[in-house]
């Protein structure tokens, strides 16, 4: 029987807590240990930012998980305020922000897909109050090919808009652009659509149904792990508070390949 693999998916908000407001990386080390995730998608991921202590937040989470595999994705560059976004291209002491994946197993490959960026200000509606004309940030994919029990699996870790209606746009697109991404394949990460709407866009499987967010008293789920080809959860997916970010991290258990 084919070993099951243990796949999560944490918007770490940075490493920051809401119990304090503050980053402390051994807290957060601690935190994405106690997932025992043998694959691991984040965002909102720092690198060298002053608000995150300047650390390389990809590669604490990598020690704490015991994954010798790891791949930073910037979306931006420079530090909150003045952001710009990400060429790319290598840009050693340039503060970034982004998403990541983690692995315990080999990568094989990795891929960044791009998706993309509403260029114009969208109306978000606000409670009790008029609604405000923003501006979104760029939005990637990351996509490893990973060597795991059962053969290569591809996982993808992103993050889509909150803007409503633009989201369901990105989701579409994000499952255009992994037509051709070797299967079984899992995406994971925060995808701002709630509950079922993300597996109704897209066809892909859910692997976990828990509510993720807010964090205290969570009402809706809009963190996702979803599968396309031989690749099925083995257990019921849940949410961990793990006492750090404004969101649950979701975990599931699955199995891949012939014998999935």
């Amino acid at each position: 029987m084919t070993r099951s693999l243990r796949i999560a998916t944490f918007n770490i908000l940075h490493g920051r807590s809401l119990s304090d407001g503050e980053v402390h990386l051994r807290r957060f080390g601690r935190a994405v240990a106690g997932l025992d995730a043998d694959v691991l998608a984040m965002q909102e991921v720092d690198r060298d930012q002053p608000r995150s202590t300047g650390a390389d937040l990809t590669s604490i989470a990598a020690d704490a998980t015991g994954a010798p595999y790891h791949h930073f994705a910037a979306t931006l560059h420079g530090e909150p305020g003045v952001w710009s976004a990400a060429t790319g291209e290598a840009q050693p002491g340039v503060s970034e922000y982004g998403i990541a994946i983690v692995s315990r197993y080999p990568v094989l490959r990795w891929r960044r897909l791009a998706l993309p960026a509403l260029p114009i200000r969208w109306p978000l509606m606000l409670k009790d109050r008029p609604p405000v004309l923003v501006k979104d940030e760029p939005r990637a994919a990351l996509a490893a090919t990973i060597d795991v029990p059962g053969g290569p699996l591809t996982v993808v870790s992103t993050h889509l808009t909150f803007l409503p209606g633009w989201n369901a746009v990105q989701v579409r697109r994000l499952r255009w652009a992994c037509r051709h991404l070797p299967r079984p394949l899992v995406v994971a990460g925060d995808l701002n659509l709630r509950g079922g709407l993300p597996a109704l866009l897209t066809g892909w499987t859910p692997l976990a149904e828990d509510a993720t967010f807010p964090l205290e008293d969570p009402r809706h789920q809009i963190d996702h792990i979803l599968g396309s080809g031989p690749v099925h959860a083995v257990t019921p997916g849940r949410a961990v508070h793990t006492g750090t970010s404004d969101h649950r991290a979701l975990v599931a258990d699955v199995v891949c390949g012939d014998g999935a």
